[in-house]
C-alpha cells in the first residue's frame, strides 16, 4: 500500500512540474482575501489567546504565548496579505509567503497546485468561532479514498469562498462534458470501423455464392447439350438403318 501511494505522488510531482514549466495558463476567477483580513486576524487572536490562557494555568508556557502575541499578529497579517488563490482550465493553484515564527530568519514560500481532475468537490465549512469572527474556510478534496481528509487542502479566510466554489464547480462540468463528448466521438468511430469491416467481409462470400451458382448454371446447359446430341445421334442412327432395309427390299 505504501509502495503504491509513493508511486501516485511521484506521478503527481511530474505532473506538476510538467504544469509549472508550461505556459502560463488563463486565470479564470481570482479568490480575495483582502476583505477579511481584520476578521482573520482577530479569529487566530482570539485561538491563541485562548490556547495561552489555558497553558498558563497548566505549566506557565502561556505567558511566553502571550508576550509573543504581537510578533504573532505580525505573522498573520503578512500570511493573509500574501495568498493568491485562483482558478485555471486545469488547476486550482494556491501561493503564499509566510514568515517563519521569527520574521528575522526570513520567509517560507508555499506553491500548491490541485489539478481539477483530482478535485471531488469544494467544502465550505464554517465553525462556531469562525462564524463569531465573520471568517469562512474552504477545503478541497481529493478523488477517491487513498488519502485521509486532513490531507486535503484546507484555506481559511477566503472573502468569497460560495463564489469560488461555484467557479470550480462550473469547470469540472465543463471539462467533465468535454471529456464524454470525446468519448462519444471514440466510439461512433469505432463502431464505423466494425461495420465497414463486416461489410467488408461479407462481400467475398457474396461474390462466392454468385459464382458457384454460375458455375452450377453453365454444367445444367451442357448436360442438356449432351442429351440434345444423343438424341439426334440415335435419330441419325434410325434413318440410315431405315434407308438399309429399304433398298435391301428392292434389291
Amino acid at each position: 500500500m505504501e509502495s503504491n501511494d509513493g508511486e501516485i505522488d511521484r506521478l503527481e510531482r511530474g505532473l506538476l512540474v510538467e504544469h509549472e514549466e508550461s505556459e502560463e495558463e488563463p486565470v479564470i476567477y481570482t479568490a480575495s482575501f483582502e476583505e477579511r483580513e481584520e476578521n482573520f486576524v482577530k479569529y487566530q487572536t482570539v485561538r491563541w489567546v485562548l490556547y495561552s490562557l489555558l497553558l498558563l494555568l497548566a505549566w506557565g508556557i502561556g505567558l511566553i504565548m502571550l508576550i509573543y502575541l504581537p510578533i504573532r499578529r505580525y505573522i498573520l497579517r503578512k500570511d493573509i496579505r500574501s495568498r493568491k488563490l485562483y482558478l485555471t482550465p486545469n488547476a486550482i493553484v494556491y501561493k503564499v509567503t509566510r514568515p517563519v515564527p521569527f520574521p528575522c530568519f526570513g520567509d517560507l514560500k508555499k506553491e500548491k497546485y490541485v489539478l481539477l481532475p483530482s478535485v471531488a468537490d469544494i467544502v465550505v465549512e464554517q465553525g462556531y468561532l469562525q462564524s463569531l469572527c465573520g471568517v469562512y474556510s474552504i477545503r478541497i478534496e481529493n478523488v477517491g479514498v487513498r488519502r485521509s481528509p486532513r490531507d486535503d487542502l484546507q484555506i481559511q479566510g477566503i472573502a468569497d469562498a460560495l463564489d469560488f466554489r461555484k467557479a470550480v464547480l462550473m469547470q469540472l462540468s465543463n471539462l467533465r462534458s468535454k471529456a464524454f463528448s470525446r468519448q462519444a466521438s471514440v466510439d461512433d468511430t469505432s463502431n464505423l470501423q466494425i461495420s465497414h469491416s463486416c461489410t467488408t467481409s461479407m462481400s467475398p462470400s457474396r461474390s462466392i455464392k454468385h459464382d458457384s451458382l454460375s458455375h452450377s448454371g453453365d454444367a445444367a446447359v451442357l448436360q442438356k447439350l449432351e442429351e440434345v446430341g444423343s438424341s439426334v445421334k440415335r435419330v441419325q442412327n434410325l434413318i440410315e438403318e431405315h434407308h438399309l432395309q429399304t433398298s435391301e427390299l428392292a434389291a
